[in-house]
C-alpha cells in the first residue's frame, strides 16, 4: 500500500499574531512547514507529499521544500481547511491508496506516531486518528449573560480524547467523504475542521491510536516558544 501525505499549510494563523502565515513562521531558523514536512518523511513511510499553501506562497514553498527525499507537489489552498484538504487530495499521485492529512501547525510529529497511524490503516481501518487522553476536567456550559456562562454538566473524561494529526485514511473513503461534504457545504454554507469528522458523519468507523505530546499544535506565541525549544533539542 503506497502512502502519500497532504500537508495543510494554508491558514493565516491570526491567533499567533505574526505578520507571516503561520506555516511560514520560522522556528529554529526554518519555517514550521519545513519542520512538519521533514517530520512526516523521517520514518520512510510516506512516498509522496502534497503541500497546500496560500496562493501567493506557492513559489516560496517550492523553494523551501526543495531537496526532500520524495516527490513534492505544492498547490494553492482554499478559504477553509476543508477546501484546502480537497485541493491536496486532487493533486495526489494515482498510486497512493493510503493518505495522511497533517497540519503544518504541528511541526514535530515523531516517526513512531506516523508509523502507528499508517500501520493501523494498513491493518484495515479506513480512518485512523492519533489522540491523547484528556486530563483537564471538562464542563458543558449553557448560554451566558455577559458575566460568564452556567455549567450544565461535568463531562466524564475517561472516554474523551484530544485528537492530533496526522490522521490516516483509505484514499477512496476520504475522497468520497470530501466530495459529499463539499456538496453539503455548498447547500448549507458549512465546512468541517476535522477530516475524521467527515467520515463519522457518513457512518465510517474511526480508529484511535496513541498520540504523542511531541505532536503539539502551535496556536499561540507561547506554543511557538515551546516549538523553538523542541527544534533546539532536535538540532
Amino acid at each position: 500500500m503506497t502512502v502519500a501525505a497532504v500537508l495543510v499549510a494554508a491558514g493565516s494563523g491570526s491567533r499567533l499574531g505574526h505578520e507571516l502565515p503561520k506555516a511560514f513562521v520560522p522556528v529554529g531558523g526554518e519555517p514550521l512547514v519545513v519542520h512538519a514536512a521533514r517530520s512526516l518523511l523521517a520514518g520512510g513511510d510516506v512516498a509522496a507529499l502534497v503541500v497546500v499553501v496560500p496562493a501567493d506562497r506557492i513559489e516560496d514553498a517550492r523553494g523551501l521544500l526543495a531537496g526532500l527525499p520524495c516527490p513534492v507537489a505544492v498547490v494553492a489552498g482554499g478559504t477553509a481547511r476543508q477546501a484546502s484538504v480537497a485541493a491536496g487530495l486532487a493533486a495526489l499521485p494515482d498510486e497512493a491508496d493510503v493518505v495522511l492529512v497533517h497540519d503544518a501547525a504541528r511541526p514535530f510529529p515523531p516517526a513512531d506516531l506516523v508509523a502507528r497511524v499508517v500501520g493501523a490503516v494498513r491493518a484495515g481501518h479506513p480512518a485512523v486518528v492519533p489522540a491523547l487522553p484528556v486530563t483537564d476536567t471538562v464542563k458543558r456550559v449553557g448560554p451566558g449573560d455577559g458575566t460568564g456562562e452556567p455549567v450544565v454538566a461535568t463531562v466524564p473524561r475517561g472516554a474523551l480524547r484530544a485528537v492530533q494529526t496526522p490522521q490516516g485514511f483509505a484514499r477512496d473513503v476520504l475522497v468520497a467523504a470530501h466530495a459529499a461534504a463539499a456538496a453539503r457545504a455548498h447547500d448549507e454554507g458549512t465546512a468541517a475542521s476535522d477530516d475524521a469528522g467527515l467520515l463519522e458523519e457518513r457512518g465510517v468507523p474511526v480508529w484511535v491510536v496513541a498520540g504523542d505530546e511531541r505532536a503539539a499544535k502551535v496556536t499561540t506565541a507561547s506554543d511557538l516558544w515551546l516549538a523553538a525549544r523542541r527544534a533546539e533539542e532536535l538540532s
